[in-house]
């Protein structure tokens, strides 16, 4: 029988290893990398014990919406789309104070869970948030950022929190990325990395894969170009179609093969960087990964919603802590009908089936 926790825990750990033989250069690093390593093994044994004892599962990592609001207005952004930041980019959605955030992150890392992606709105316009959840060592929290704001005090706290990794948001080459987040957005943007790479800082890199970027931001020369400016993680997002009209740029079935070949093929070609796709890895896991299975979305006001392209809730883990969250009406429905965790050959399960999704919030 299929155990998505084992499956998962030894995916972490192949990456935490993969991290840890790049981080070999720098001693303080490899340090850190080794530490979190041991770190993740009890959190793997505790998630355990909590399925055994008080059958349920704690899934691996989190998602977590700190900022409501961002200082770009891209094309096509689902946080503005679900309500996360609105026009001109400062949303009327509350935000968690700074405690708080850490707050739910101290829970977290108690329950064994041992990431949280944290994403906006822009998050690096909350510095407040991002140096209280700085202080949860036992957990690693990549920062999903437009770049823009990147600067020298920015790096400095990236270099002392070595917990806190920065993960740069781009479109492909200069052109596109321009084209989707503002003229001149680009330019600053490699800006941002060269400043990274002179200070060694670790960081990463999320590109939006569509049908018409696909070879670009998956080429040799493309991810040759940032594994020079000393980019060692990259993540594939495969486009979701929130605007009207844009549903051609969603990958196809041929070609969610095709990125899956691509990406085995760069794996050999670029040992030195670590590559994850999302959500097109959840195939992998016998389907959709989203509400607890294996994470959920946290939005700014503290709602548990199933994930970012499913801004769903019924819960909210301020009043009822991350455990009551866990065992949300919504979130086991979602299990129960198989819309997670059932049959899935790539893109957004949750996103494709909305109707259904807030028709099941209804009936909660």
């Amino acid at each position: 029988m299929f155990d998505i926790q084992t499956y998962m825990s030894n995916n972490i750990s192949n990456m935490m290893l993969a991290a840890y033989k790049n981080m070999l250069k720098n001693p303080r690093e490899a340090r850190f990398m080794l530490k979190m390593q041991q770190t993740f093994k009890k959190s793997e044994r505790r998630r355990q014990q909590t399925a055994e004892t008080e059958g349920f599962e704690v899934p691996p990592f989190l998602i977590s919406s700190i900022s409501n609001s961002c200082n770009l207005q891209c094309k096509g952004c689902y946080a503005r789309k679900n309500g996360i930041a609105d026009n001109p980019g400062v949303s009327t959605r509350p935000t968690l104070t700074a405690d708080q955030w850490k707050h739910i992150f101290e829970e977290a890392a108690s329950m064994g869970i041992n990431f949280s992606l944290l994403v906006g709105g822009e998050p690096m316009m909350r510095r407040d948030i991002l140096e209280k959840v700085a202080e949860v060592k036992d957990m690693i929290f990549p920062v999903f950022t437009n770049g823009t704001l990147i600067s020298p005090v920015s790096i400095d706290f990236f270099r002392k929190n070595l917990n806190m990794v920065p993960v740069i948001s781009l479109e492909g080459d200069m052109m596109n990325t321009d084209s989707r987040r503002g003229k001149g957005v680009f330019e600053r943007v490699m800006h941002s990395m060269e400043l990274m790479r002179q200070e060694d800082i670790f960081f990463g890199v999320s590109i939006t894969v569509t049908s018409e970027n696909l070879h670009q931001v998956a080429s040799y020369e493309f991810v040759g170009r940032l594994s020079e400016l000393g980019c060692r993680l990259i993540f594939y997002v495969e486009y979701v179609p929130i605007d009207s009209g844009t549903e051609h740029l969603a990958l196809n079935e041929e070609q969610l093969v095709e990125q899956d070949h691509i990406n085995d093929h760069l794996r050999e070609l670029f040992p030195g960087i670590i590559f994850l796709s999302f959500p097109g890895d959840e195939k992998y896991m016998e389907g959709c990964l989203a509400a607890g299975r294996g994470f959920f979305h946290i939005g700014p006001d503290g709602a548990a919603e199933p994930c970012p392209f499913s801004p769903f809730s019924d819960s909210n883990v301020v009043t009822l802590g991350l455990k009551g969250a866990l065992k949300s009406p919504l979130f086991r429905k979602l299990r129960d009908v198989r819309l997670v965790g059932g049959e899935h050959n790539g893109g957004c399960a949750l996103y494709e089936h909305h109707d259904e999704v807030e028709r099941l919030l209804k009936e909660a």
